[in-house]
């Protein structure tokens, strides 16, 4: 009886086992569609109880060289950047090179209410302070190199947005001059504090400041998907977003960075509980991130053609991570697909039936629309065969057709509807919907 008892025991986790291997190779198979039908492509990792347990790579690194990319490929990881930071500024912290009620006005007097802002409220995204990422002039400098004059000139003559610690509002401008008072204090460069105090500490190989981009050296450049091809974005010059989205690394190592800032590697227990202090759902370089009934932290990224993820849950022990480099797909979706199998769960896959229109169907819906009270205008157009729509001062996003009048950008989670008899169409975000006519 007991030998029985035991078999069946035996035999319940070879099961359970084999449902995970089969999960992970569907999300696998989910992510070689995504792939496929050109959504998306990049890298991605899940760790259990803080161990790598999953890792999958899709897609090119260099696509005009055909040039595969693979596990050791380094992607720009925008504003997961700032988590690096804000561990940065807590070594700072311990040191007594800083504290967090530490003024703006020491070292940027010049900024609006710098005697007013702290270092908590850079940290916190609370201190008024202007992104200069929202100016339409950004695009006109974004790919060439800054000083840090030139930067601190650039947003100090912003106006403040509002007082210091009312409220939350993200500016990268917080994160840009963290990145410079590091660099005062330490009397060293930032690329350095990173060096020094985080990658030496965990062993990443991968995890540097970035600078142009060469493929050569396995590192990732991103694209649109056009037309059948591949078109190359430009760079972000890697001076501009110090501090807040200038670190280049690979979801691996990212596991080993939030796992390692998690079990205390990097800086103590307390600053870290610090950091974790959430005021409207952001601490201290970190988002607070909901999954069921689960709790975890993180952040997100976007730069270029860029797009990353990182998010650890305490109780579960599961942290997911992926940087993609082309991406036309909602970040959330390959999220809750990526913990489902981290969890053992099984998952539906996506199906990604469209329809073609022809050039001469899709110059129905050119032209500029606008709403009243609002500055912004929508630019439709056609590019390569392909309807494109472009905000005042944003980049231009592709529309892929899902009937004769509607249309959808997966990548932000934007649906497009046209009424050509009332020259007009309602663009549909978040649930929150807005009607443009045209001009």
């Amino acid at each position: 009886m007991i030998k029985k008892i035991c078999f069946l025991v035996a035999l319940n986790v070879s099961s359970l086992v084999f449902s995970q291997n089969n999960i992970r190779e569907k999300l696998g198979s989910y992510l070689d569609s995504l792939f496929v039908h050109h959504k998306v492509m990049g890298s991605f990792a899940f760790a259990e109880k803080d161990q790598p347990a999953f890792l999958k790579v899709t897609g090119f690194a260099d696509a005009a060289k055909q040039q595969k990319a693979n596990m050791n490929t380094q992607y720009r990881i925008g504003s997961i950047s700032k988590t690096f930071t804000a561990v940065l500024v807590m070594k700072a912290v311990e040191d007594k090179k800083l504290s967090t009620d530490t003024k703006l006005s020491e070292f940027y007097p010049g900024i609006e209410n710098a005697k007013k802002i702290t270092i908590e409220h850079l940290l916190q995204h609370r201190s008024g302070i202007h992104s200069l990422t929202d100016e339409g002039e950004f695009w006109n400098y974004y790919t060439q190199p800054q000083s840090e004059a030139q930067l601190v000139s650039i947003i100090q003559k912003y106006k403040s947005d509002f007082l210091p610690g009312i409220k939350h509002e993200y500016s990268n401008s917080n994160y840009i001059l963290l990145g410079l008072i590091l660099e005062k204090v330490y009397k060293k460069e930032y690329a350095q504090l990173v060096q020094d105090k985080i990658a030496r500490s965990l062993k990443l190989t991968l995890t540097k400041v970035g600078g142009k981009i060469n493929t050569s050296e396995n590192q990732a450049l991103s694209y649109q998907y056009m037309n059948g091809n591949y078109q190359p974005l430009p760079e972000t010059d890697m001076s501009i977003p110090i501090g807040a989205g200038n670190i280049i690394s690979t979801p691996t190592e990212l596991l080993k960075f939030i796992t390692g800032l998690e079990n205390g590697k990097l800086i103590t227990k307390t600053s870290l509980k610090q950091m974790k202090i959430f005021v409207d759902d952001y601490g201290y370089g970190l988002v607070k991130v909901p999954f069921e009934k689960y709790s975890g932290f993180g952040h997100t990224g976007g730069i270029d053609g860029f797009s990353s993820v990182l998010y650890y849950f305490p109780e579960l022990k599961t942290a997911v991570s992926f940087v993609t480099n082309q991406s036309d797909y909602k970040s959330e979706n390959i999220f809750s697909r990526m913990m489902e199998a981290a969890l053992g769960r099984d998952f539906k896959m996506p199906d990604f039936k469209g329809i073609v229109l022809s050039e001469d169907e899709l110059k129905e819906f050119a032209g500029t629309y606008s709403t009243a009270g609002m500055p912004v205008k929508f630019n439709i157009f056609i590019k390569d065969k392909t309807l494109m729509a472009q905000a005042t001062g944003q980049s231009a996003f592709p529309l892929e057709a899902t009937s004769k009048t509607s249309f959808k950008f997966d990548g932000a989670g934007i649906t497009v509807d046209f009424n050509l008899g009332e020259k007009q169409f309602v663009i549909t975000q978040n649930s929150h919907a807005t009607t443009f006519k045209k001009e």
